[in-house]
This record gives structure tokens, sequence and C-alpha cells, in this order.
């Protein structure tokens, strides 16, 4: 996949994770978030900056197939996060790569407190969790194969979505 195709694939994800976003209710109207679609559309580049190719044309059929059914992944997380709903999925993979990447955040966040900022709380962690369990069993196992990967290779991929980011501002990247 060349990277004109890669970016493709990013920019037509994020739209479709956008568009449920913004249609993702809440009390009291919509939330200020809602109301910064650029902001997040760069965070969510970001988080999906991390991902290889196989990944990230998985999730764009979940997305498709989401629409498709009438499923909205966003509402669906923030009924997860509130406990609203019950799980959608059970699998093991959930809680391993939730806790990868945790532990990558909370390691990234250790050599470089100035700029990643985390309040040692399972916030994180719960929110990641609860959007994994909208993804399908071969999303899962994707992630979870790229998780597996970056342990054997000794990569972090919180530095790595960190340095994608500031090299989109024009900053020096993380070491």
């Amino acid at each position: 996949m060349t990277e004109k195709e890669r970016d493709a694939i990013l920019d037509e994800i994020v739209r479709r994770e956008l568009d449920m976003f913004l249609a993702t209710p809440n009390e009291g109207g919509p939330a200020e978030c809602q109301q910064r679609p650029e902001v997040f559309k760069l965070m969510r580049l970001m988080t999906h900056s991390a991902h290889d190719n196989a990944f990230l044309e998985s999730y764009l059929q979940d997305l498709k197939d989401a629409e498709r059914t009438g499923r909205n992944f966003m509402v669906e997380k923030y009924a997860r996060m509130d406990n609203l709903i019950p799980p959608l999925n059970e699998t093991p993979l959930l809680d391993e790569i939730a806790k990868a990447e945790t532990n990558w955040l909370d390691e990234a966040a250790k050599m470089h407190p100035d700029i990643i900022k985390r309040d040692g709380s399972d916030k994180f962690r719960h929110y990641l969790r609860c959007e994994l369990e909208t993804l399908s069993d071969k999303s899962l196992e994707l992630y979870g194969e790229e998780i597996k990967l970056a342990r054997d290779q000794n990569k972090n991929l919180a530095l790595k979505r960190h340095n994608w980011l500031a090299a989109k501002l024009g900053r020096p990247p993380l070491k």
C-alpha cells in the first residue's frame, strides 16, 4: 500500500468516526468536544497512526459494516463506559491490548512528563477497553498481533503516536 493509499484509508476512517461522534446524543446538548471536529480528527488520526495497514483495512470494514447495520460505535463505546449496556465482547484480547497500551502510555509519560500527562487513574484503560469492544474479532486479532510485534521489537506505540503528532505540529520527535 502506498502512503497516499494509507492516508486515504486513514481519512475515510476518521470521517466515518466523526460522523458517528457527531451523531452521538449528549445530555444537555452537544458536548464541547463535539463542537471541535478538527481536534477530534487530529486526535483520531494520531490514534490510528500507529496501526499497520492490515488493521486499518479491517477497521474500515468494521465501520462500513456498522453503518450498514445501523450501529454507531461512539454511542456503544460511551454506553459501555457508563455501564448502560452489557459488554459487547468478552475476549481476553480486550484486556491484553488495553493493558499493553496503558503500560506504554505510562512509560511514555514517565519519559516525557512535560508533554504526556497521566493522572494515575484507570480512565484511559477503561475508555480504550470500551472502544475495543466495538471492533470485530478480526480487527481485535490484528490489533493483538500488532501488540505482540511491538513488544517483540521493543517498541512503544504510545511514543509512536506522540511522535506522529509532533511531526504534524512541526515539533522535534520524542526520544
